[in-house]
Parts: C-alpha cells; sequence; structure tokens
C-alpha cells in the first residue's frame, strides 16, 4: 500500500511565500516522476510542474519563474516551494507520484490534497 501525504498550506498574502511538502510512504521500490497540480472549485485539475529522478523539471506557463520544484530521493518527498504568490494561486494542491511498488507493479498516486489560500 503506497500513500502520499502533502503539508505546508495555508494562507498567506500576496506576495508571499509558502513551502509544500508531499512525502510517499508503504512498500516502494522506486519513486518516478512527482508533480504538482492544483484544482479550484468548477475547474479541471491542472498541472503546476513536475520533476523526474534524476532532477529535470517543467513548469506551467502560469508559475514558471516564481514557483520551484524539487525533490529527495532518500527521503521519496518531493517540495514546491512557491513565491511571489497571487490570489489566483488560491487553490487546493495535489501531490501525484508515479510509483513502482513493491511487488514491482507500476501506478499513479495521488495525495489528498493542501489548501494554498491567497488573499490579495
Amino acid at each position: 500500500q503506497v500513500q502520499l501525504v502533502e503539508s505546508g498550506g495555508g494562507l498567506v498574502q500576496a506576495g508571499g511565500s509558502l513551502r509544500l511538502s508531499c512525502t510517499a510512504s508503504g512498500s516502494i521500490f522506486r519513486v518516478n516522476i512527482m508533480g504538482w497540480y492544483r484544482q479550484v472549485p468548477g475547474k479541471q485539475r491542472e498541472l503546476v510542474a513536475t520533476i523526474s529522478s534524476a532532477g529535470s523539471t517543467s513548469y506551467s506557463d502560469s508559475v514558471r519563474g516564481r514557483f520551484t520544484i524539487s525533490r529527495d530521493n532518500a527521503k521519496n518527498t518531493v517540495y514546491l516551494q512557491m513565491n511571489s504568490l497571487k490570489p489566483e494561486d488560491t487553490a487546493v494542491y495535489y501531490c501525484n507520484a508515479d510509483i513502482l511498488n513493491g511487488w514491482s507493479v507500476r501506478d499513479n498516486y495521488w495525495g489528498r490534497g493542501t489548501q494554498v489560500t491567497v488573499s490579495s
């Protein structure tokens, strides 16, 4: 059984910063690509950033230059440093990971989400 648990969300003023964390736990053989998505009510979940196991990153145009994704492979943890936050960044942020578990089964996993609210 594999779980992803996010932390670090909260309320911040525009221009401020937050750091999200997400740790994968359970029977894990290898964590492949990890990423962050976000969703606001009534809209589709959108990709924010991804990072490969080798450290290659990609970002959506809306966050490039303001957000930084990183990971600690030894801890099976991915981070999202969010700077210069804007009210339009308000959303529930979800962690996602492609994982090969201890039974050599590859699957895609989601965390439960953490709320980020940016006030103007």
